[in-house]
């Protein structure tokens, strides 16, 4: 069997907005150059300077929080670029070129990514120049091509307004459409996915934009002096970026590394662990959990057998539920206190030390036993009824489930998992 939502419904899914943005990101980016072409491009060094730093940007990209790949340098400059304004330039590029140096100098930055067989995703590549080309309508309309600021605060104020006003726009944009996908693709609720869109925009958004802004500002006044020096800041915090991103992928392998131990001793079935969390995911994602607790949910589903090692003997099967009360919760504890000793996952540890409480008996009187360790004794339940080897169907683990609701399960995460099941879980 696959891991995870249906397969073929997922990549529908997917095809469905993603088809929408790139089409739309190649139709403006289309429109635009040819705009250009026949009127003609203004200020070729300014082309060709932010064109090589969105390229570059592309070119550097990485991935840090597991949605999507991030290119702060190219969204920077391509940002920077449609907002310059300055005695520096005597045409400032209309909408049109500021879509067209985009969207050229990023297939150019893409294009040796794919060459060399390194991740890209053309939807972000697109999306960027869709959020571009929002900045750079809004900041024209408010600032228009020949109006610069010439040394008067007074004119300054409204100029430093727009370039703001752009970049928010460029955000919410981005935010909007990145909530839609996220909704159509782990069927999460809209106000929590453009919540966790927000949250990101404020904070690796924040830094591109002022890094825009900085970017723009110093080139419109003092030309192509400025962008070396704007840009070194942005190219270590980058670095700063990857290195982070480093040590995320060191911490998930270390935890996938840790709930393999219980497969490796034969307490739990091959992917037993993984099936749980991903289960334990989908459930998260239905009830809008926020990103920092959807990771601690995916741990704490992942490590939630480590407490079966001090049993003195595996489940048939990895079945704990075959295990009396009792032993069930004494390897609870005793997972959580394994877990605890990391130092670093205290949250992980008591989502599983209480993950095979009794809904009844402990988070409908106490609120606060996270609802993730609902979750993920609900996963836990529809895995090991319906996981590998147990041969009961779908339907059948819900009826069995469905028994233990309000006592056993909580009502609210087992209607969660009866949705999440309906759109075609399997695993």
């Amino acid at each position: 069997m696959s891991q995870g939502v249906d397969t073929e419904g997922v990549e529908l899914r997917r095809l469905g907005s993603g088809v929408v943005i790139v089409l739309a990101g190649v139709v403006l980016g289309l429109a635009a150059v040819l705009i250009t072409a026949r009127n003609g491009v203004t200020e070729w060094p300014f082309v060709l300077v932010f064109g090589l730093l969105i390229a570059l940007g592309e070119m550097v990209q990485f991935k840090v929080d597991r949605s999507r790949n991030r290119a702060p340098i190219a969204t920077s400059a391509a940002l920077a670029y449609a907002m310059l304004r300055g005695p520096s330039l005597e045409i400032a590029p209309d909408v049109a070129q500021v879509i067209a140096v985009t969207s050229v100098a990023t297939l150019l930055g893409v294009a040796p990514r794919a060459i060399a067989g390194l991740r890209w995703d053309v939807v972000v590549s697109c999306r960027r120049v869709l959020s571009v080309a929002c900045a750079a309508a809004v900041f024209s309309a408010v600032i228009p091509g020949d109006l610069w600021w010439n040394g008067s605060w007074r004119h300054a104020f409204p100029l430093v307004l727009a370039m703001l006003l752009g970049v928010l726009t460029a955000g919410v944009v981005d935010a909007l459409v990145g909530a839609g996908q996220a909704t159509e693709r782990y069927n999460k609720p809209f106000p929590a996915s453009l919540r966790d869109e927000l949250k990101v925009m404020a904070q690796i958004g924040m830094a591109m934009g002022i890094g825009g802004v900085l970017l723009a500002a110093g080139t419109s006044l003092l030309g192509l002096w400025a962008p070396p020096l704007v840009i070194v800041p942005l190219f270590l915090t980058q670095l700063a970026f990857r290195r982070f991103a480093s040590a995320q992928r060191t911490y998930r392998a270390t935890v996938r590394s840790m709930a393999r131990s219980t497969e490796i001793a034969g307490f739990s079935s091959p992917g037993q662990n993984a099936r749980t969390a991903a289960l334990a995911v989908a459930l998260g994602n239905d009830l809008g959990l926020k990103p920092d607790r959807m990771e601690a949910l995916e741990y704490a589903a992942l490590l939630s057998g480590v407490g079966q090692l001090a049993l003195a003997d595996p489940s048939p099967g990895g079945a704990s539920l075959l295990r009396n009360r009792a032993e069930r919760q004494r390897a609870a504890e005793i997972g959580a206190s394994v877990i605890e000793r990391s130092g670093v996952l205290d949250h992980v540890a008591e989502i599983v030390r209480h993950s095979n409480d009794p809904y009844r008996q402990g988070r409908a009187n106490n609120s606060q036993i996270p609802v993730e360790s609902g979750i993920v004794n609900v996963a836990l339940a529809y895995e090991q009824l319906v996981g590998e080897g147990s041969g009961q169907t779908p339907e059948k683990a819900m009826e069995s489930i469905g028994l233990g609701i309000g006592a056993e399960y909580d009502p609210v995460v087992v209607e969660s998992l009866r949705r999440v099941v309906g759109r075609g879980f399997r695993f």
